[in-house]
Formats: structure tokens, C-alpha cells, sequence
């Protein structure tokens, strides 16, 4: 396949048809034209807010609604329960590694990484403390101390 260059030029007056002729001549071939004008009244468009899925949440099939995450809510309640068995960072990070837990970019837990969910396990920590499955791990807890 052919290499292909290609260049933008910024127009700052008025172009005729000598100048198309001379891109031409020069083995320019036109792909593209930009059009730009000021408008009345127009100012820009406001930036969509642009916000990351919670961790433990993904979007639903249907595509209108968050839904649980069964894996990253497994790696959540892990945190919890090795952080409030008093554990460091380091060893909460450490643990999740060995039982095969990576975070969503695919990489391994780090310290820092367990720190930076902490604001998510604050925000989830009613709802896991509330559940089923947390009464049962409250109980071991309670037995081993």
C-alpha cells in the first residue's frame, strides 16, 4: 500500500481557482473541505458530563439503568472484610492479588489502588453491612476475636 501525506492548511483570505489548479498540478488530490461561520447569539455548547461507572456497577443490557457487578462486588466485599479486620493497605492489596482479583484496567492492587477505593466502600458500606451474606462473615469475625 502507498504511503499517504497529508497536510491542513489554516485559511486566512479568500482562494480561487489558481490555487486549486497548483495543489493540482503539484499532485494534490482534494479529500476534504471545512466549512466555518459565526452565528448570532451562539455560544458553545456546554461539555456533556462525562463520569466513570462505580466500581461493583456496570451498565444493564437495556442500557438505561446500572446494574451489580457480581465480580467486582466480590472484590468490594473482599476489601471490606479484610479492612475491617484491621488489615493494612499493603495487605489488603496483597490479598486480593493471591485470590486472583484485578482492577478494572486488568492490573494488580496496589496500596494506592485499595486507597482510591476507599470513598466507594464509604458510599457501599450500609448496603454490604446490611446484607445476608455480611451477617454471616460478622459472625466468623466475631468468633475469631
Amino acid at each position: 500500500m502507498a504511503k499517504v501525506e497529508r497536510i491542513r492548511e489554516l485559511m486566512t483570505g479568500t482562494v480561487g481557482p489558481e490555487y486549486f489548479q497548483g495543489k493540482k498540478e503539484a499532485g494534490w488530490k482534494l479529500v476534504a473541505i471545512e466549512w466555518q461561520r459565526e452565528i448570532e447569539g451562539g455560544t458553545e455548547e456546554p461539555r456533556a458530563f462525562i463520569e466513570d461507572v462505580p466500581f461493583g456497577l456496570r451498565v444493564a443490557a437495556d442500557c438505561q439503568h446500572l446494574e451489580e457487578h457480581p465480580r467486582e462486588k466480590e472484590v468490594l466485599v473482599a476489601m471490606m472484610d479484610l479492612i475491617v479486620q484491621d488489615n493494612p493497605l499493603s495487605r489488603v492489596a496483597q490479598e486480593l492479588n493471591q485470590r486472583g482479583f484485578r482492577t478494572r484496567q486488568g492490573g494488580r492492587w496496589a496500596p494506592v489502588s485499595v486507597f482510591n477505593m476507599l470513598p466507594r466502600l464509604i458510599e457501599l458500606g450500609p448496603r454490604i453491612f446490611s446484607s445476608e451474606e455480611w451477617s454471616e462473615r460478622r459472625q466468623r469475625l466475631l468468633k475469631v476475636v
